[in-house]
Parts: C-alpha cells; sequence; structure tokens
C-alpha cells in the first residue's frame, strides 16, 4: 500500500519514540503538518517563534536523554531557529530538525526563500541531508536520529522539499538501532584505580554525559569510596550534591582566581563525562593544555574528543558512567595526612565561598537576595532553569542544589534559553516545580512563549531580574573600558504588567518588601507566574560590582 512521504515520515517518527514536535507552522511543510493531524502518538505544539521552538525541543532532549523534534519553514523559519541548532552542537545534546524547503523543480535557481542549508548549518550539525526522493525518507529518518544519539550526541537537519513530501511511495517506518555505548575495558579500569590511589591530591571534573540514566548515583559512589573532590563542569552543578564535604564547586565563567588557584593544586585530574571545554578547564588552564601540570585521566565514550587538546596519561573512549560504576568496585588505598588536608582545604573555601551576604544598593535589590529566598523555599526537587546572564552566578555560587533537583542551562551561553525550556520542563513534568531564572534582557527576546506556556497549560515560575542592563557586557565594558558604556542600557517595561497581560500571576520584589512571603506565594501559585525583580546593576554579579571594577580599573592605569 502506498503512502504519501509525509504519513511516512510521521510513521518512523513514532516508531522512533518521538512523542512532541515543537513548530512554527509553514506552507513549506503544509503536507508534513496535515499528516500529524492523523497521528495520536505525536503532540504538535505551536510556538511563536522558531528559537523559542528550537530551545524548546533542546530542553526536552536535556531533560529526557531522548532526541527532541523541532520543524521550521523555509529561509527565514530555519535562520530564526539555528541558535537552537548551534546550542544543541555545544551542548551535545540531540536534536532533529525537520525543514521545509522549495520544491524539487525550483531548486538551484533562487526561488523565493531556498537556502543551500548543506552549506548553512554544515559548520553546526553532524549530519544535513536533503531528501529528494520520497522513498529514502524513512530511511533518512532512522539515520539522522542515530547519529545524533551517536559518539558526541548533537544536531541533525533532513531538509525536505515540499513537493517530496506528497510522493506516493510504498516504504515503511524503519524501526531504530541500538546506539553503540563504547564500554573501558578492565585494564583501563585497573590503570585508572592505580593512578588515583598514587595521588594526594586528584580531582574529578564531572561533566553532562554523566546526565545519562545512573550518571549521578555512579558519580556519587565513587567519589565517595575513593574520597575525591568532586568540581562540576559549565552548567551541571546539579551532578552531585552541592552540601557534600566533597563539592569542589562549579566551573563556570568569572568564578574567583583564589577557587581556580586552589583547584590547580591538584596532582590528579579525573575528567569524567566532559569533553574539557575551556569554560570547563578557566581557560584551558585546568588542566593545561597541551601539557597538563597534573596527571589527567579523560573518560569520554567519543574517541575524537579523548586526547584532542591535551596530553593524557590515562585516554579512555567509553562511556563515563560505566566507567565510574566499574571504579566504585576497585580497591583503595589507605587514606593519607596529605589527602585529607586536600579536602579539608577545598571543604573549607567552599563553606566560606558559598555563604551568602547581601549587599546594599541605591539603585535597586540584590540579586543574591531572591536566590537565597529561592534556595531555602523550594522543593528539593525543583528543576531549575537558568538564561545567560551575570543573575545566574548566584544560583551558581549560593544555591546549594540537592540529590534530587534537576538543573537545565546551555553551555553555549545563548541567550533566550530559559523561558522557552520552562514551558516544556513545566508540561513534561507538572508535578515538580520549574523555577526559571532569568534576566531582563533574554526575558525579551524568547519571552512570548509565555503564550505557548498558557496554550498548553504549563505553569513556570519565571524570576526576572529587572536591572535596565545587559550585564554581563556590561561587566565586560567596566572592566576594559571603565564609565564608557554603550549599548548595555535597556529601557523596559513592567514584567509584572507584562506577564498578567498573558494571564499569568505576577508579582514584583523591591527593596524593602518582604522577600521570603513573595518568593513563598508565587511558588505556591498553580499558574504560570512571572516575579519581577528591581535588581541592582551595582550588584552587578555574585562576585563583584560596578565600583569594585572602576577601582581595580583604575589601579591597574
Amino acid at each position: 500500500m502506498t503512502r504519501r512521504a509525509a504519513d511516512v515520515l510521521v510513521s518512523g517518527l513514532e516508531a522512533q519514540g518521538i512523542e512532541r514536535i515543537y513548530c512554527v507552522p509553514g506552507e513549506s511543510y503544509l503536507t508534513l503538518l496535515d499528516a500529524l493531524h492523523e497521528s495520536n502518538r505525536i503532540q504538535t505544539i505551536a510556538c511563536r517563534h522558531e528559537s523559542g521552538a528550537g530551545f524548546m525541543a533542546v530542553a526536552e532532549a536535556k531533560l529526557t536523554g531522548k532526541p527532541a523534534v523541532f520543524a521550521v519553514s523555509r529561509g527565514p523559519g530555519a535562520t530564526n531557529g539555528s541558535i537552537a541548532v548551534h546550542v544543541a552542537e555545544q551542548d551535545a545534546v540531540p536534536v532533529l530538525v525537520l525543514i521545509g524547503q522549495v520544491s524539487r523543480e525550483e531548486r538551484g535557481r533562487g526561488a523565493f526563500q531556498e537556502v543551500d542549508y548543506g552549506q548553512f548549518f554544515g559548520g553546526m550539525a553532524k549530519w544535513v541531508s536533503e531528501i529528494h526522493q520520497g522513498e529514502k525518507l524513512p530511511e533518512a529518518v532512522a539515520r539522522a536520529l542515530h547519529i545524533a544519539q551517536s559518539g558526541t550526541p548533537g544536531p541533525v537537519v533532513l531538509v525536505l522539499p515540499e513537493d517530496m513530501l506528497s510522493d506516493e511511495i510504498d516504504r515503511e517506518a524503519v524501526e531504530p538501532s541500538p546506539i553503540n555505548v563504547p564500554v573501558a575495558s578492565a585494564e583501563a579500569v585497573s590503570r585508572a584505580a592505580d593512578l588515583l590511589n598514587a595521588a594526594e591530591r586528584p580531582l574529578i571534573i564531572a561533566g553532562s554525559q554523566l546526565q545519562g540514566p545512573g550518571g549521578r548515583a555512579a558519580l556519587q559512589a565513587f567519589a565517595e569510596k575513593f574520597q575525591i573532590p568532586v568540581a562540576l563542569s559549565w552548567k551541571n552543578q546539579d551532578l552531585f550534591d552541592n552540601s557534600s564535604p566533597l563539592y569542589a564547586g562549579h566551573l563556570g565563567f568569572k568564578i574567583p582566581k583564589t577557587q581556580v588557584d586552589l583547584l590547580k593544586g591538584a596532582d590528579l585530574i579525573l575528567a569524567a563525562g566532559t569533553r574539557l571545554g575551556d569554560v570547563a578547564t578557566q581557560g584551558f588552564t585546568l588542566p593545561n593544555a597541551p601539557d597538563p601540570d597534573q596527571t589527567l585521566i579523560h573518560v569520554y565514550p567519543d574517541a575524537e574528543k579523548v586526547g584532542r587538546v591535551y596530553r593524557t596519561e590515562l585516554p579512555v573512549a567509553a562511556d563515563g558512567i560505566g566507567f565510574l560504576e566499574a571504579l566504585a568496585q576497585a580497591d583503595t588505598a589507605d587514606d593519607t595526612p596529605i589527602r585529607k588536608a586536600w579536602r579539608e582545604d577545598i571543604s573549607g573555601f567552599m563553606a566560606k565561598f558559598t555563604t551568602f551576604t547581601a549587599r546594599q544598593a541605591d539603585d535597586g535589590l540584590d540579586f543574591g537576595v531572591v536566590v537565597d529566598a529561592l534556595a531555602r523555599h523550594a522543593d528539593d526537587d525543583a528543576i531549575v532553569i537558568t538564561d545567560a546572564g551575570n543573575f545566574s552566578s548566584w544560583v551558581h555560587r549560593n544555591w546549594k542544589l540537592k540529590p534530587a533537583a534537576k538543573m537545565l542551562a546551555v553551555i553555549g551561553g545563548a541567550m533566550g534559553f530559559s523561558i522557552p525550556a520552562g514551558v516544556t520542563t513545566a508540561m513534561l513534568e507538572p508535578r515538580r516545580q520549574t523555577i526559571v531564572v532569568v534576566g531582563d534582557g533574554g526575558a525579551l527576546m524568547t519571552g512570548n512563549e509565555l503564550a505557548t506556556a498558557m496554550a498548553v497549560g504549563a505553569a513556570p515560575k519565571i524570576f526576572v531580574s529587572h536591572n535596565n542592563t545587559y550585564g554581563t557586557i556590561r561587566l565586560h565594558q567596566e572592566r576594559e573600558f571603565p564609565e564608557r558604556l554603550i549599548a548595555t542600557d535597556l529601557v523596559n517595561p513592567s514584567f509584572a504588567q507584562w506577564g498578567a497581560s498573558f494571564g499569568a500571576d505576577s508579582f514584583v520584589i523591591g527593596p524593602g518588601d518582604d522577600v521570603d512571603a513573595i518568593v513563598k506565594e508565587a511558588l505556591a501559585s498553580p499558574k504560570a507566574t512571572v516575579i519581577e525583580v528591581m535588581s541592582s546593576a551595582e550588584a552587578i554579579s555574585a562576585f563583584t560590582t560596578v565600583t569594585a571594577l572602576r577601582e581595580a580599573a583604575r589601579k591597574s592605569g
């Protein structure tokens, strides 16, 4: 029996376990939309901008560990959605992008909204394929999703000429193939145990690949058995109990030099589940590239990433979770005074470092006051979503995430992720608190997806740091060109009124308000909620102030 290629495409997505497609509808894939109308297994979610649709798919993939899908129309739709493709590449997230294309007879003629997507996405996506024969579409869907999940996960793109989707084909959906997960040899595990037992000041750097099933338990069991401090890579703060005496902090942007210097005192680094990018390694200095000062054990399931930047004593191209589980079964050496002192130095530093003290400012509230209240009143298993910006520094420094908590954020640093991600998360996890922390810049980039939240009945709690500035760039300006501000001042609406206009509950927190009471009330709301925090630009991050930046610049000449 023949069917339209679009119908077989939908059957193929169903066979691969896809449950949702986020989209902004377009005429270039109307036939696919019509095929989705007949599906009772795939929910089609109409979004308000392609970047929002893409971010929602990225969030779903991060939350579930499975591939997620978004669909866009040709030209402007694809370019609007490209931010999510870049994020998926930077964050190693399996995402499939479906792009409508001009019809086959128009290709190569400079048709309306025609783009060569192989060139456009070639440097970001793991695979880009334009399907010109409907018969090949079922195979392409299965291959795309397999590629997206294999090795280092990432984005894949299928380009669908609009007339191809109407081809009558005699093909069935292709079932998924198992994903090969490389397993470390017993020799590698034994060698790692020997190196760890011989080290005096070992350190674990744990990354996003450990977010998979069993990853947190494996990390905890291994770290506690060997009594090794754990530093968490950029935006993976939730991987390890932040209250543990073995917690060595979050390796993010602009963390204090004292913290970095302390961790550089390690004589061995076990990097598990991380590609050891520039942020997690503090600009390729922890460890130093290409020749580390420490013995380096690097464990990651993609052989291309292991040893590519660093000379590595023990490169292990394997699943980090299984490797840690195996290591936890190895024998450990007796504890030594040097090891004990190393752990105490780190835990002592972290105890002082994560203690919050509010700063008084004339221009608004220290945003850390609100984060401190959230840390005390949020549920232990809350899902915390941060956008890009300095306001997240309070979350990373002062919110001691519990083992049951989950964090979603983007390694790639794209603004605008958090509100769309909050919609997806609140929709998929309605029984857990979804707490979004976003700046006034990011809120107005993709905050229109609050309309999508209302449409699907999602209830994220959105805390907007309203300080009328692009804070991260302002910080860099004050550091490099003090008091010579340009393009960082913002003129904003009332975010409380903005939220209310969508039908969300809304609150305002400012200096002198009962922050705890308002935070508790907002978290208790059954509806989507916007909390506008009239925060200080002077208290520009958890680590510094504008005044301190200017004084440092004057002293340096």
